[in-house]
């Protein structure tokens, strides 16, 4: 079945299509991994008088930043996984190397 599916997927350019896709969406959290922190950084500055000191960081806070780390490497294993199940064939080792001759070994 699943055969089936993959041979369908691959020749219609669908998965051609979904890894672009989520490639490009790779790319946007990898972006926002390093984007949020000076957004939040700017954010505090700018609002930093509507909020008490006491609960507000005053540098960069790397924690802005974890979600979209996770979502980031959860989606490149899910795109990896795709991409390997969808393009790279499994490697096959022949019956002759697997199995050796008796009379090669003796």
């Amino acid at each position: 079945m699943f055969d089936r599916l993959k041979l369908a997927v691959v020749e219609s350019y669908v998965g051609a299509i979904a890894l672009g896709y989520l490639f490009a969406q790779l790319v946007q959290h990898f972006v926002n991994i390093f984007a949020l922190p000076i957004a939040g950084w700017v954010e505090r500055k700018q609002y930093g008088a509507f909020v008490p000191r006491t609960s507000a960081p005053v540098g960069f806070s790397f924690q802005d930043a974890l979600p979209e780390l996770v979502r980031f490497f959860l989606l490149l294993l899910f795109w990896s996984v795709l991409l390997r199940w969808l393009y790279f064939k499994p490697l096959k080792k022949e019956a002759s190397e697997a199995v050796p001759n008796p009379e090669q070994v003796g």
